[in-house]
């Protein structure tokens, strides 16, 4: 089955809900995922989760990507600051990227100010907590309605 819309977590991101609760929130990546899953049966669209702490999962899953989605959500969480190679891989599916953050990466440390992804990324949402992944979903339900 080919379309829908591919949700990628990067490192600590399966710790929501324990790790600093303070700057991340309280709601787990699995709660976060169940919720886009029953927006996407809303609106009959097929959605998928993966998430990896590790930075070869995380390439090798979007390079499978590119056949069978439309459009990619992608939290890449740390490495969104230095991985030259998320964004070389996200360049070559050729699909459509969203990215997102839990908190605002540019009223944090400075170092979290750049991000790889946003340069391939259609665009980007952040700061919002998990509501960031709502609000993603529904603009990836824009972009694959054309």
């Amino acid at each position: 089955m080919s379309g829908g819309i591919l949700v990628i977590n990067g490192p600590n991101l399966n710790l929501l809900g324990q790790r600093e609760p303070s700057l991340y929130g309280t709601q787990s990546l699995e709660e976060i995922n169940q919720d886009l899953e029953s927006m996407a049966t809303t609106v009959g669209i097929r959605i998928e989760f993966f998430q990896s702490n590790h930075e070869g999962e995380l390439l090798d899953r979007i390079h499978q990507a590119r056949d069978d989605f439309e459009l990619i959500i992608i939290n890449a969480g740390a490495l969104s600051h230095y991985s030259i190679a998320l964004h070389d891989a996200l360049r070559a599916v050729n699909i459509p990227v969203i990215e997102v953050h839990l908190s605002n990466i540019y009223a944090r440390e400075e170092f979290r100010h750049q991000s790889l992804i946003s340069p391939v990324a259609q665009g980007g949402i952040f700061g919002f907590g998990a509501l960031s992944y709502r609000l993603a979903f529904l603009a990836a339900c824009e972009i694959i309605k054309g």
